[in-house]
């Protein structure tokens, strides 16, 4: 199905009032008054960490089509833009919001990278991340020196015969990776991305 033609084709950046933190994207749209301030992980996070009263967008040059769009906001999302720490920008421009496994992998290691300079040089980031590390690994053994009754256990075993086996489960075919910061799942047949590993990490 062709894309949908919309009336105006637009650079923005978007930044978060609390931390001045920014996010540098493109739009399309028929509607200026959309509400639309990015789709970049690191922005959502933000959104709802700080509301989308505490973001304000701004749009920095209008382009007469997607096509330019995008060879636009390659050139302005550049390595040394990404690289910068407040920047939320994880990969570089020209992509529209579909990121090929090359660029899931060139973005995990900037994202990596980032992570890495923040733990170095931002202590109050690096200790409530380790905070919130430290609660969830508490949150995760509720059951830590108890157990449930044998009638219990018998109970719970018989209300799942036959559910959620094989192909039925919802986890069917696929595993959990993590770069101890955020949780993707792929498929069994994907390759872990550098710098990430089997697990979870519960937020």
């Amino acid at each position: 199905m062709p894309r949908k033609q919309h009336k105006y084709h637009y650079i923005y950046k978007t930044t978060c009032n609390v931390t001045h933190r920014y996010y540098i994207g493109m739009h399309s749209t028929s509607n200026l008054n959309d509400g639309y301030l990015g789709s970049g992980n690191q922005l959502r996070r933000s959104i709802y960490k700080y509301g989308k009263g505490n973001h304000s967008i701004e749009i920095l040059e209008f382009l007469t089509n997607r096509t330019d769009l995008a060879n636009r906001e390659k050139s302005l999302i550049t390595e040394d833009i990404v690289n910068d720490p407040n920047c939320m920008n994880i990969t570089y421009g020209g992509g529209g919001g579909y990121i090929s496994v090359d660029g899931m992998k060139k973005g995990s290691r900037n994202g990596n990278t980032k992570i890495k300079w923040l733990y170095e040089n931002n202590k109050a980031w690096a200790a409530s991340v380790k905070q919130k590390l430290s609660e969830a690994a508490k949150g995760k053994t509720p059951w830590l020196g108890k157990s449930h009754t044998a009638e219990t256990r018998q109970k719970m075993r018989d209300s799942h015969q036959g559910k959620a086996v094989g192909e039925l489960n919802s986890q069917f075919g696929t595993r959990w990776i993590t770069n101890s910061i955020e949780t993707r799942k792929i498929k069994n047949t994907d390759d872990i991305l550098s710098g990430w590993k089997l697990g979870r990490t519960i937020k």
